[in-house]
This record gives C-alpha cells, structure tokens and sequence, in this order.
C-alpha cells in the first residue's frame, strides 16, 4: 500500500480527495484499489449501490396533486415513506398567495449544511449589491530611491477576495499576480530590500472555522480562512527527477517559502513514496522517495499558512518581472503609513455568488460571510458574521434571531443550525429583493445544471426547479423555488438530518417534483 501524507503534528498537508483524504494522490488510491479482491470489490459497490436506491423499500415516486389539501397529503405520506431513523424538517409556502401549503418540524433546528450558503448570499447580496468588488492591494513602507530600490517592505494587503487565484478572474486575461507585478515595475520599482508581507488583517485569524470536523481538513472542501486566500489555498507540489537529484516545484508558482526537500531517488524504479506537511514557520516538509524512472508525481495539498502562500506567488510574479527581493515572505500588517502602488479588484458579486452556488463552493462562502460582516465596521470573523446575519434576517425577513444559528457561512460546520420556516422566510424576502432574479439564477436547476444536473430529470421539475443543494455524512437538504403546473410561484425548504441520506433526496426529489406538478 502506498503511503498516506505524512500527519503533522499541527495540522496536515494532504491530497485533495474528498472521498479518500488518506491517500496522497488520485493515483495511489487506484493503486491501493487494485489490491482489493474483485469479489469484495463487488460485494462492496453492490451494497452501496443498494443502499443508495434504497433497495430494501419501494421507490418513491412524485404526485400530481389537485388542491392544497391533496398536495399535503402526498407529501406527507412521501416523508413517512422515508423515515427510516433521523428527523425531517419541511417548509413549503406560495408565494403567489402568501399561505403555507405544508410544514412538518418546521421550527425545529437542524444542520442544513450547504444550504446555509442561501443565507450568505444574501446577506452579502445585502450589504454589497451584485455589483460589488473585493480589492487587493500593494503597499510599499519606505521610500522608492531614483535608483529604483525601495528601502523597505513590499505589504500584500488582502480584503477578502475569494477569486485571487492564479489565473485571470476578471475577463483582462491576466493573471491577478502578474498585474500587481506589471503596476508595481511601472511603480518604477526594480528592488526591494526588505520583505513581501502579507496582510490578512481584515479578518480574525481564526483559520479554520469551529465545528469543522478534523477528518475533513486535509480535504479541497475545508480550506484555510483567510482574508489574504491565494488559488482558494489550494496548491499542487510536483516532484520529479531532474539529473539524478529530486526537484520540487510548486504550481502555481511560489518563491520565499521555505521549502526542505528530503525526496531522495531510487535507481532503476519507476515507483515513489512521498509525504508532505507544513511545520508551524510555514516550512514545507517533503521527504520519501521517487524512482528514476517515474514519471513526475503530482499532489495537490491545502495550505496550512494563506498569507505566506500569496505573499511567495506575489514574489514568484515580480522576479518574473526582473525586480529583486532581498527578502523572505512573512506575515505581518500594514502601517498607517503605507503607499499603494498597486490593485487588483475582484469580479462583481453577482458573479461570485452564481460560482459559489453552483459549485457549492465553501471557501468563497466562508470569505463572503466575513466580508459581509467586515462591511459593518466590525472584524471580519465567524462570530460577527452569524450576529449579523441574524439582524438582517429579523430586520428584513421577521425571522426571529434563535432560528438561525451560523458557525460558519458555507454549513460545513456541525454547529450550524436552521429551522425549515426561517429558511422559507428567507426565500420569500430573496424573492421580492432588489436582488432577487439574480440570487434565484445563482441555483442550480434541476435536471440541467451543477449539482442538480442529474436530479429530477424527465420529472415536470426539470428546467423548473431552482434550488441550492446540502449533503455531508448526516445531512442531506434542499432548499429554493418552484413553479406549480398552474404558474403558481412556491418556496420550500427540505432538511434532513439522519444517516439514510440517499433515502432522504429520494423523497425530496420526489417531493420537489410534486410541487412542479401541483394545481389548484
């Protein structure tokens, strides 16, 4: 069996495989597969395949209900069907009317895990409106000389863009690093004696939100939280032999960041062991072994350290530019006193959240609800987050604020809790919002797109239905709008908390289905 990434002490580098975050790459879990007898291989996939089919009960199957009272009642009966353990919580309202059509635990808080990302948008939608835009920016600290050398540092000032990566983001074409690079050499700087620091003190330093389960942090889902986040913090070490010595880069590329290499090269072998971890200075720690003859080995880690990780692609980008950093990449905060020199902004809102949405996207939630809470002149952090959003949603949805709890803005916390009404409630001010057409084209749609692509289909839902999904290990939920048969306008919220999760979309499935078959 191929080795997992070494653990660290602190917290762990590790492959982006959400499915199976032991391994290091996508690679050596097909590997290790292949051991595996092919008759329990098979007795394996069989079984959770019928478990996810729910094999051991009938189908559920959607309705066409005439009346309110025969829409209650088949989905009533729809829930009973699939409760095998756990607990439902279900809202459904016309909009159109203003009536409530069916609840079931309706004021009962549950985890609603990805579907707390309809309260972020929101409130973000709220305090920024869809054409809001996130700023990076450079400072400088000291003087640029007429020789081109700034006698000081460099400071990488980030404000909770989630879209800093390292390819373009905003339609120019051009990478956001090399565009600080490009402004900052027209800057006339060509050398800088001291450091590239980066700056993440718009948010706390909280980095990994409370509530998130340790199992799931070596995972592309779990990311660092930072308001200086790089490539989603996410970054690909590649290994390969290079003269009879093991090279390391990293993609995108990255400079000033400590890096020790202990890969050593086996003669004759086209095989590779290699663990990778970060210390607490932000070091990366390679070690193991490749063969001389493999080909390069690709891995793709979550960074434990944000702000180091930015500042060393900003210096990647500048020596591509010819200008020399005398310094290594630390952390730190602007003075007062600093001068910018150069800027990216973000894509506008709208477009963030329809990516967010659609991909599920946790760490561009995580930024947002911290951004939002930033936009009131408190510190961008978790905990402000939640109070503000639970003044929004009293103050612009009559939600009460005990029926919203938010550890987190994306659901991936296990404290995160929501009663079925407040998100209905929610849906219903979206609806009328200045924003509202564009927060309900940010979901998916059932039976055509993102994670709704193959739910619903060949159903009077598919095309209809809008909706943002919710699923971990204990949660499935689903929540959004629905036009019935007749062009009556429908919210709802499905929330299900329990381990027979497959069960669960089943019914919701078939249920979000009756609702697009529903007349008066």
């Amino acid at each position: 069996m191929l080795l997992p990434l070494l653990i660290a002490a602190m917290l762990p580098f590790s492959a982006i495989a959400p499915q199976a975050p032991r391994y290091a790459n996508v690679r050596a879990a097909a590997e290790t597969a292949k051991k595996v007898s092919s008759r329990k291989s098979k007795k394996i996939h069989a079984a959770r395949a019928a478990a996810r089919r729910g094999a051991t009960a009938p189908a559920i199957h959607y309705t066409s209900p005439i009346g309110s009272d025969a829409l209650a009642s088949d989905l009533g009966a729809m829930l009973d069907r699939s409760m095998q353990g756990g607990k439902w919580g279900v809202v459904v309202v016309s909009i159109s009317r203003g009536e409530t059509l069916f609840t079931r635990n309706a004021d009962t808080q549950l985890m609603p895990a990805s579907t707390m990302k309809l309260f972020t948008s929101a409130v973000a939608f709220d305090r920024f409106g869809p054409g809001g835009r996130f700023e990076t920016q450079v400072l400088r600290v000291g003087a640029i000389g007429s020789d081109g050398v700034l006698r000081g540092d460099l400071v990488l000032k980030g404000a909770g863009d989630p879209t800093l990566a390292g390819k373009a983001t905003d339609g120019s074409g051009e990478p956001p690093m090399e565009s600080l690079a490009r402004q900052i050499a027209a800057a006339g700087i060509k050398r800088v004696r001291g450091s590239v620091v980066g700056d993440a003190s718009a948010f706390d330093d909280h980095h990994i939100p409370d509530g998130w389960k340790r199992r799931y942090l070596g995972a592309s889902y779990a990311a660092r939280v930072s308001a200086l986040s790089f490539n989603e913090n996410k970054i690909r070490v590649i290994v390969r032999t290079d003269r009879g010595q093991a090279a390391i880069t990293f993609d995108p590329a990255v400079t000033g960041v400590p890096l020790q290499n202990a890969v050593r090269v086996t003669a004759n072998s086209r095989g590779g062991r290699i663990g990778i971890r970060q210390d607490t200075s932000g070091k990366f720690l390679v070690s193991g072994w490749i063969g001389s003859k493999s080909g390069p080995r690709d891995y793709t880690v979550v960074v434990e350290n944000p702000e180091l990780f930015a500042g060393g692609a900003l210096r990647a980008a500048l020596a591509a530019h010819g200008i020399i950093v005398d310094g290594a990449v630390r952390v730190g905060t602007a003075p007062v006193t600093a001068v910018r020199v150069a800027s990216v902004m973000s894509p506008s809102l709208d477009l963030i959240i329809t990516q967010m949405n659609g991909q599920s996207n946790n760490h561009f939630a995580e930024l947002l609800f911290r951004d939002a809470a930033r936009s009131v002149g408190t510190a961008g952090s978790a905990e402000n987050g939640n109070t503000l959003l639970r003044r929004f949603l009293l103050e612009r949805a009559n939600v009460a604020p005990t029926s919203v709890f938010a550890a987190d803005g994306s659901g991936l916390s296990t404290l995160d809790r929501v009663t079925p009404r407040a998100m209905v409630q929610l849906l219903g001010y979206a609806r009328q919002a200045s924003w509202g057409a564009i927060f309900e084209q940010s979901l998916p749609v059932a039976g055509q797109s993102e994670t709704l692509r193959h739910r619903m289909r060949g159903t009077p839902a598919q095309g209809n239905l809008h909706a943002k999904t919710g699923t971990t290990n204990d949660v499935a939920s689903l929540g959004g709008y629905v036009t019935g048969r007749a062009g009556e306008q429908l919210a709802f919220s499905f929330i299900y908390n329990g381990a027979n999760r497959w069960r669960a979309k089943e019914a919701m499935d078939a249920m979000g289905a009756t609702l697009a078959n529903f007349s008066r």
